[in-house]
């Protein structure tokens, strides 16, 4: 290791030594301890590099929340590798973009999940199931058959460790590169202020394709604790698990919580074990949780996978409606449209500067040049700081608006570029409508062709045949005379207001 770097691989390497026989996963087959994880990781490390994967190359995952997951997460930091793992809720379209984008030296993927991913995305990548070999896959298992791996030489903190692919600001996803430094203190972080301890169980059920689920996984481990590691969210299963396994920390998206909270009433479950409950969710919901769980708290706070977890963050209750304070290892600023700092109570773009800020977009200088200027990270979100220091988030900037429909990212001009190459639509504006379910649904407008009248449903399932499902608008209006700016585009704005949308 670099003289004064600290990895993901010194963090598995500590703990084996300081927490050797207490539990750091928890699957569906048994427990496994930071002794035995920092050996399954050497294993797994060798007999990846035993394919050739070293410093800088990509291992792309396709899969559910798996122990092995966790293992290739280890390895690649071992190794200096960089992990990409693929939403698995995407088209085979948009699966392809991203693994093509990053050249994988190697691809895993769980069987049920190979045929998802186009030939010709994977042509030039060794293929490994995470189930049987067959068809130009082998077995992940075979990678654990070596023996040991030292780290083959020094990795600088400053190197990429996750490439995570957000931010379709253009139609098309970048990846975002995060580096070990980056994600060490943001677990480093998150495990200060809501003191963690070794004897913390994070419940990992939020999918490990989003820096959320790994982010809280991460910040258990840097205090010595464990995370169940659950591959899909079943309310009845969660909460059975949370009281049997005595989880304390658990991140969620709408309509997660409530749900959770209605399976612990249907079955009895008493969920006293939680204390840190985080994410996003309705006012309403977090003190219904509140109430029910006294013994815990619902942190609300500010951040995106550019910041590799949350730069202010603060109990809802201090606050309530506002996202938190700043941490204590960013620096978080409003700036106006010439990047001048505004005073508070004054509205502008939020910009951070600090350890967790990404190393940029994978291959995407001219971005990265945009989005580093004047030595902050302009995060193209809007909000205000009020006198007490707590930031209150104001919504993605006009050129990088963004809907969130149960935590998921969905970028307007994907979508606007999915319904245009519909073959009777000339022009069309997307946007977010408050959801009661959801927290926010993606309804869009467009414009046909002449003489054309498509369905609407027709036109919500093509886009949900071309991108992920949940991206596909749940509502679609016509407009045969739309408002339009001077420039002579639609005018969103007005076609937002048009539909109420906030």
């Amino acid at each position: 290791m670099s003289l004064r770097a600290f990895t993901l691989d010194d963090l598995v390497r500590r703990n084996a030594l300081l927490h050797a026989g207490r539990p750091a996963f928890i699957h569906e087959s048994g427990t496994v301890s930071h002794a035995e994880h920092a050996g399954r990781v050497s294993r797994l490390a060798a007999g990846l590099a035993g394919l050739g994967v070293g410093i800088g190359d990509r291992i792309a995952v396709l899969a559910p929340n798996s122990l092995e997951f966790c293992d290739l997460f280890g390895a690649a930091a071992r190794l200096g590798a960089i992990l990409v793992p693929v939403n698995a809720r995407l088209s085979a379209e948009e699966i392809g973009h991203v693994i093509e984008d990053v050249e994988p030296a190697v691809v895993v993927a769980a069987d049920a999940m190979r045929e998802q991913i186009p030939a010709a995305a994977i042509a030039g990548s060794r293929r490994i199931s995470l189930g049987e070999a067959g068809g130009g896959w082998s077995a992940f298992r075979e990678l654990h058959a070596g023996g040991s791996r030292e780290a083959a030489a020094p990795i600088d903190d400053g190197a990429g460790l996750l490439v995570v692919h957000t931010a379709a600001v253009g139609g098309r996803p970048r990846g975002a590169v995060l580096s070990h430094r980056g994600l060490m203190a943001a677990a480093q972080q998150a495990a200060a202020c809501w003191a963690l301890r070794p004897e913390d169980v994070c419940i990992g059920v939020l999918p490990m394709f989003h820096v959320a689920g790994i982010g809280l996984m991460l910040a258990a481990q840097y205090a010595g604790g464990a995370t169940l590691v659950l591959s899909r969210f079943e309310p009845d299963a969660l909460v059975g698990a949370i009281d049997r396994h005595r989880g304390s920390m658990l991140a969620t998206f709408p309509p997660m919580l409530a749900e959770t909270l209605a399976a612990s009433e249907r079955i009895g479950a008493s969920l006293d074990s939680l204390r840190i409950v985080t994410g996003i969710d309705a006012p309403e919901t977090i003190q219904d949780f509140e109430k029910r769980c006294p013994g815990a708290r619902f942190w609300v706070g500010y951040g995106q996978t550019e910041t590799s977890g949350m730069v202010t963050m603060s109990p809802f209750r201090e606050r309530p409606g506002s996202a938190g304070r700043p941490t204590p290892l960013n620096t978080v600023a409003i700036v106006d449209e010439a990047d001048r700092p505004v005073a508070p109570g004054q509205s502008g773009e939020i910009v951070v500067r600090g350890p967790m800020v990404f190393a940029g977009y994978w291959r995407r200088d001219a971005d990265n040049a945009e989005t580093f200027r004047g030595g902050w990270h302009h995060t193209g979100d809007l909000g205000r700081f009020d006198d007490d220091g707590c930031l209150w988030y104001q919504g993605r900037s006009p050129a990088k608006e963004l809907i969130k429909p149960g935590g998921e990212n969905v970028y307007p001009a994907e979508v606007e570029r999915t319904l245009c190459e519909h073959p009777d639509v000339l022009e069309a504006v997307v946007f977010g409508v408050p959801d009661a379910r959801w927290g926010e649904a993606v309804e869009a407008a467009c414009v046909c062709r002449p003489g054309a009248a498509p369905p609407a449903q027709e036109l919500i399932e093509f886009v949900g045949s071309r991108i992920a499902r949940y991206k596909k608008p749940a509502r679609i209006h016509f407009l045969a005379d739309p408002p339009r700016t001077d420039a002579g585009a639609i005018d969103r704005v007005a076609v937002k207001r048009l539909y109420g949308a906030q």
